[in-house]
């Protein structure tokens, strides 16, 4: 989990992940949606193989990284109990708010 998050810590990372949910892509196509060089978004593709987000495959003289969404169901297992918490709270103030506006139109 460590590893995932710390891979996410960072914007060029997310970018990379975002345009890897629409397929696969080269080093070349990532680095064009990038504000780097081609050796910054390899070292960002390391991290990001690490922590099991990205795989790649060898297909002739090409490297063709897609993404794995395996680890982030997994974190967002672990954020669920935490949206749960926050549901919980949004449900009490809604039931605050709407008590409050019958409040007002009894009296008024």
């Amino acid at each position: 989990m460590d590893a995932i998050l710390q891979a996410l810590a960072d914007p060029s990372r997310r970018t990379v992940l975002r345009s890897l949910r629409d397929g696969p892509a080269t080093v070349t196509e990532l680095a064009a949606q990038l504000p780097i060089a081609r050796p910054g978004v390899s070292r960002h593709l390391r991290v990001l193989r690490e922590a099991g987000l990205v795989e790649v495959e060898q297909r002739a003289q090409f490297r063709l990284y897609r993404l794995r969404p395996e680890p982030l169901a997994e974190l967002d297992e672990w954020l669920g109990d935490y949206r749960a918490l926050w549901q919980q709270r949004f449900d009490a103030l809604h039931t605050e708010v709407a008590r409050g506006r019958k409040q007002r139109r009894d009296e008024g």
